[in-house]
């Protein structure tokens, strides 16, 4: 597994916020997830690498995508298992299959909802997936 960005966690009004370090985050006001007492909430998260490349495959660049996402709700104490929702967003829905086996990877046992669409593009023309998640943490 590559490594993943450098998350931080920071707590304001009762929520715990993770960062990524992510461009984007400062310039359009978001938290790359946020928790709110048992309930975490990770935006869209595209699969941009460590070194700041995107990988040449939907498939992984879902994997790298889903990567981040778990490391961020395990920031917050959290785990792959609670997440219960994910959307996921697809500039080719004929990458369904190649995206739909990585999200099988990471959640046969759980099997969350999940949704997939195509949208016409997404924040960065390299991006071939974004995907968000959201979790419940069983105490």
């Amino acid at each position: 597994m590559t490594p993943l960005v450098k998350l931080t966690t920071t707590e304001r009004h009762g929520r715990q916020y993770v960062s990524s370090g992510s461009a984007w985050e400062p310039v359009v006001g978001y938290s790359r997830a946020v928790r709110a007492g048992n309930l975490v909430f990770v935006t869209g998260t595209v699969g941009l690498e460590a070194d700041g490349q995107f990988a040449p495959t939907a498939g992984q660049q879902a994997r790298r995508a889903l990567e981040i996402i778990v490391a961020a709700i395990e920031a917050v104490g959290g785990k792959c298992a609670d997440i219960v929702r994910t959307r996921i967003f697809v500039t080719s829905i004929d990458h369904w299959k190649e995206i739909g086996a990585v999200h099988h990877e990471f959640f046969e046992a759980t099997r969350p909802a999940t949704t997939m669409v195509e949208v016409s593009r997404l924040i960065d023309p390299q991006a071939l997936v974004e995907i968000e998640a959201d979790a419940v943490i069983q105490s």
